[in-house]
């Protein structure tokens, strides 16, 4: 494990002195980025097998995202919804437009975007369907994250995310994750929406069984309620595809966006969807101040001109076939299974060597920051600028960490057995 040192541990003192522990960070200290590297306050560097959650997908200090935001705060930053913007329009425009949908509502963060699809949701079950008033509700998986909103944690499996936070809101429905039967199941009359995500990223990466997606797609069109698709993880490049629908053919009723859509510089959300849906709300029925904000929309902006050429997209597709070919050799050899698709993936840890937190601890000292969840999973989220040069760094990282940790198991073993 890396121990904080000079700057490094004045810093990481600083913070747990006064900043809430919401966080249980590696003990690292950033203090700059380029491409998928980041450097620590200490001069050391470590290539971001994190991307932020993949709000970083295209890379640190992209030169061309720069450029637009430093050319944008120039002239304006935020002038909140009161008046237009000049950069809000072409910036919605062409989101729509990304997403083969009539209109756009900005927010900041992805819980903003999967809080207004609740609301926005129940508004076209009262309005639309016809479901009577407070009685609206909403389908969910279990094992999904969404975001920590009280509304959002309602819905949540995590024993961590819900204690000590009740009462709860009501008006949602739990069930498992890639089954159809329990969704149709758990429908009835005043079902307005299901709520998915297309791959479940906090959970470990998880992937839909085969059918899964279009099944949902089916039973909302033959129920008559919204497919909702958090795509705030797994949309904008992240799979090898804008988003993870578009790989087995499905088009959700309302998109959520959020992360990569700043690209790594500003948070950006947004619900993408028809005017059927969007068009339901009127002045006063739901805003934000700094939502569509002329510096985020500037950035949105670039961000969606990146991916109309679809070459971020192939890059993901054809370096995440070369990485889940790699992570695969490593199965048997200290994991379990690896998950995922596109540079995406959830790689399981042996229990013999370690948890997923032990395993990224020891590959920070090898110069490989990535994120453990649930107890035994490392999340691997590379910025899609990555190269495969950069990729084999990380991957022999791993085998060296996990031949270490294997090493030092079996040593254990055998002084248990001499003693």
């Amino acid at each position: 494990m890396t121990t904080a040192h000079g700057a490094a541990e004045t810093a990481i003192a600083q913070i747990e002195t006064f900043s809430s522990h919401n966080y249980h960070p590696l003990p690292v200290v950033v203090e700059s980025g380029e491409g998928a590297w980041l450097t620590d306050v200490d001069g050391n560097r470590y290539l971001d097998f994190l991307s932020a959650y993949s709000a970083v997908n295209f890379g640190h200090s992209n030169p061309e995202l720069v450029k637009v935001a430093v050319a944008q705060l120039a002239k304006v930053s935020i002038t909140s919804r009161a008046v237009y913007s000049a950069t809000f329009g072409p910036f919605v425009e062409a989101l729509a437009k990304l997403c083969g949908k009539d209109m756009v509502l900005p927010m900041n963060t992805g819980v903003e975007a999967v809080e207004s699809s609740l609301k926005l949701a129940r508004k076209w079950g009262y309005e639309v369907k016809g479901v009577p008033e407070d009685r609206a509700n909403i389908i969910v998986m279990e094992g999904n994250f969404h975001g920590r909103t009280i509304s959002v944690i309602s819905f949540s499996s995590d024993d961590d995310a819900t204690g000590s936070y009740g009462p709860f809101t009501p008006g949602f429905v739990k069930v498992p994750y890639g089954d159809l039967e329990a969704i149709e199941q758990a429908m009835d009359a005043d079902t307005v929406a299901i709520l998915v995500e297309p791959i479940q990223g906090e959970a470990g990466v998880i992937t839909p069984p085969p059918g899964f997606l279009p099944g949902v797609r089916e039973l909302a069109d033959r129920h008559g309620v919204l497919m909702i698709a958090d795509e705030i993880q797994s949309g904008l490049g992240r799979t090898g595809s804008t988003f993870y629908c578009d790989q087995v053919g499905v088009v959700p009723d309302l998109y959520l966006l959020g992360k990569a859509l700043g690209g790594g510089i500003v948070p950006v959300s947004a619900v993408v969807g028809n005017a059927e849906v969007l068009g339901l709300l009127k002045p006063g029925q739901h805003g934000s101040t700094f939502g569509g904000n002329p510096l985020g929309a500037a950035v949105g902006l670039a961000v969606v001109r990146m991916l109309e050429t679809g070459e971020l997209q192939a890059r993901s597709r054809e370096l995440g076939a070369y990485l889940h070919d790699r992570l695969a050799a490593l199965v048997g050899r200290g994991v379990t299974e690896v998950r995922g698709i596109g540079l995406w993936a959830g790689v399981d840890i042996d229990p013999a060597l370690g948890t997923g937190r032990q395993i990224c601890e020891r590959l920070l000292a090898h110069g490989v920051i990535a994120k453990d969840t649930h107890g035994q999973t490392v999340r691997m989220a590379p910025p899609l600028v990555i190269t495969r040069e950069e990729l084999d760094l990380a991957v022999d990282a791993l085998a060296e960490v996990l031949a270490e940790a294997g090493a030092e198991a079996g040593a254990v073993a055998v002084g248990a057995a001499i003693g």
